[in-house]
């Protein structure tokens, strides 16, 4: 399977909104974990991943706008290394299977992601790859990222699966 991106309703008022975040009738999704993190513009996070334990996620945009970013890491896949991109905004949801590193722009003066897992963040299966890896040929669309040291220093997409860069 692949991220797929689903629209969710909106119903806004006089007071605000009303937003549905999760239907089981149109997304099969069994959630462990919930998490929630605030992000100023240009801030990027990722690409993640764990290398066990993996995990699906559903993530919703509260507020602000982001470009998210999924990329293939199952080994065995015919579409390994291939990169997924979605402009995530109020209103949408996007579907990441297990088997895809993630990552995350952010575009407005003020974000907020909702992520919901399916399963457990376990900090010693943490993985990341570095997402100005030129393989992939990401266009963040940001000039001056904003990433933690951890993500600056992240590995490439070679370095992390060197057999699958190996030359025929």
């Amino acid at each position: 399977m692949k991220p797929t991106l689903f629209k969710t309703k909106i119903y806004p008022d006089n007071r605000g909104f009303f937003k549905e975040l999760y239907l089981k009738k149109k997304i099969k999704f069994n959630c462990k974990f919930t998490a929630i993190s605030s992000s100023k513009k240009n801030v990027i996070r990722g690409l993640h991943y764990q290398s066990k334990k993996k995990q699906a996620k559903l993530l919703s945009v509260l507020k602000g706008k982001a470009l998210d970013v999924c990329v293939n890491i199952d080994k065995k896949s015919k579409n390994f290394g291939k990169v997924y991109k979605f402009l995530l905004k109020p209103g949408l949801i996007l579907y990441v299977p297990k088997n895809y590193a993630h990552g995350i722009g952010f575009y407005e003066k003020e974000n907020i992601l909702l992520y919901h897992l399916s399963e457990y963040r376990y900090q010693q299966y943490e993985r990341g790859i570095i997402f100005s890896d030129k393989s992939l040929k990401i266009n963040w669309k940001i000039k001056k990222p904003i990433t933690s040291k951890r993500d600056s220093l992240m590995p490439t997409m070679k370095e992390t699966f060197p057999k699958k860069f190996k030359k025929k």
